[in-house]
């Protein structure tokens, strides 16, 4: 079960928000635990994914087979330490270094100062595996399967389980078109 992982020291991964599995998993657990409004738990789980765009990793390697690369790579290089970490990878904003795994995915190691986890792991923009989302249409998604799961998908539905978490109504048909086909992603 994905939804028990153990993510080691020192990365910091946030699987419900780059790694669709896991995505998954945890959208059927609480699909079977949640009914309209949706727990405040629940609701707060999804106000933590954010607002910007995010990528989602889609291929096969599993999350131990990623955290297993990417601490290959780290003590391969030297990087177990935190400051050897954080000259390699730069501590600015913008700054992050790229590394590939062996699936041809490429994978975004930037430096974080957040206690014993100073290695924050995402899937890198536009990598193999993977794909881009916003993350208002990943929430939109994930309320609308838990709290409503109905096969059709009216936007009257769509737009009162946004309201749970603050997002405006949709206005846009490539938004709902964009909800509905992460949807779909969820159910296969």
């Amino acid at each position: 079960m994905i939804t028990g992982l153990q993510i080691p020291e020192p990365i910091l991964f946030n699987p419900l928000k780059h790694y669709l599995p896991f995505i998954k998993e945890f959208t059927n657990l609480r699909s079977e635990e949640e009914s309209f409004p949706g727990s405040a738990e629940f609701l707060k789980e999804l106000r933590r994914l954010g607002s910007c765009v995010m990528d989602i990793y889609k291929g096969e390697l599993s999350p131990d087979g990623i955290f297993l690369e990417i601490d290959n790579f780290i003590s391969s290089n030297g990087l177990t330490g935190r400051t050897d970490f954080r000259l390699w990878a730069g501590e600015s904003y913008s700054s992050h270094r790229i590394v590939s795994l062996s699936d041809g995915s490429r994978w975004t190691l930037k430096y974080s100062d957040k206690g014993t986890r100073f290695v924050h792991l995402f899937p890198a923009r536009y990598s193999q595996h993977t794909f881009r989302i916003k993350a208002n249409t990943l929430k939109s998604a994930i309320l609308y399967q838990v709290l409503i799961g109905k096969d059709f998908i009216p936007e009257d539905d769509l737009n009162k389980v946004r309201a749970r978490v603050g997002l405006s109504p949709i206005k846009e048909i490539a938004d709902v078109e964009a909800i509905t086909e992460m949807i779909e992603m969820l159910r296969a």
